[in-house]
């Protein structure tokens, strides 16, 4: 909706892979920055990360005027997450076995290792991104006319960029730092509500909220129990059904932005 272009979303701007790239950094050389942030270092890491990466995508794609182009925005946000890609790859290189295997599953995605601690903080910051949204859901609702309309109707553009971004960074890149990367939810949910139904934000915001951990909680269950007592990272099973979905949902005569 900030973009106004259904392509963008958390991955393509650059937030998850810089995520990534912070907690394989983490991983790495935990040892050091364990001694400096405490046990939050990871989520920390994660969060700078996606901070960076996604700011810098931001800042890129900016031209003289200082308004975001969408295409240079896609363009750029491929190029970045190549280079994040890039330097996950290098530091599983550099890792030793166990460090290089953590990088590996938890880039794959997986809730293995979910806690009540994990669970409170991942919820909080659930709900503070949720109620964030919702509070600006009528904002995006007339920025979708365009930027200009929305500014004759009151609606500070470059504010509500600010504090969308900020959202999206402290949501995505927190609850990425625990469960890893996990594919295509945040590109085919979105869609497939704008389908069934409409595409008012306040009702898209709170369908996501619960069809996205709906279909999480049902894909790691599928992971669990189809090749058990092994596991099958969720972002394998993410991909293999959201790919085929997403091809189908684009060529729905009926489908709008």
């Amino acid at each position: 909706a900030l973009f106004r272009n259904p392509i963008v979303e958390p991955g393509m701007s650059g937030t998850t892979n810089g995520a990534a790239t912070g907690a394989a950094l983490f991983f790495v050389m935990g040892q050091q920055w364990l001694s400096l942030l405490g046990e939050w270092a990871l989520p920390i890491m994660a969060f700078m990360g996606g901070l960076g990466a996604t700011f810098l995508v931001l800042f890129l794609s900016r031209n003289k005027l200082g308004k975001t182009n969408v295409l240079q925005l896609l363009l750029i946000g491929i190029a970045i997450n190549a280079i994040c890609l890039s330097a996950v790859g290098l530091m599983s290189y550099w890792a030793r076995d166990p460090q290089a295997r953590s990088i590996t599953f938890w880039s794959l995605g997986t809730l293995s290792g979910a806690s009540w601690k994990m669970i409170s903080v991942v919820g909080i910051t659930s709900i503070i991104g949720f109620v964030g949204s919702l509070f600006l859901s009528r904002k995006l609702d007339t920025l979708m006319l365009g930027e200009q309309e929305a500014h004759y109707l009151g609606v500070r553009v470059n504010r509500l960029r600010i504090q969308i971004i900020l959202i999206n960074v402290l949501t995505v890149s927190i609850i990425t730092a625990f469960t890893g990367v996990i594919s295509f939810v945040g590109l085919i949910v979105p869609h497939f509500l704008r389908i069934i139904h409409k595409t008012e934000h306040r009702y898209l915001i709170v369908g996501s909220f619960i069809l996205g951990g709906t279909l999480i909680c049902l894909s790691d269950w599928a992971c669990r129990t189809i090749i058990a007592p092994a596991e099958i990272p969720i972002s394998v099973l993410t991909s293999i059904i959201g790919v085929p979905v997403f091809i189908i949902l684009l060529k729905r005569n009926n489908y709008q932005f």
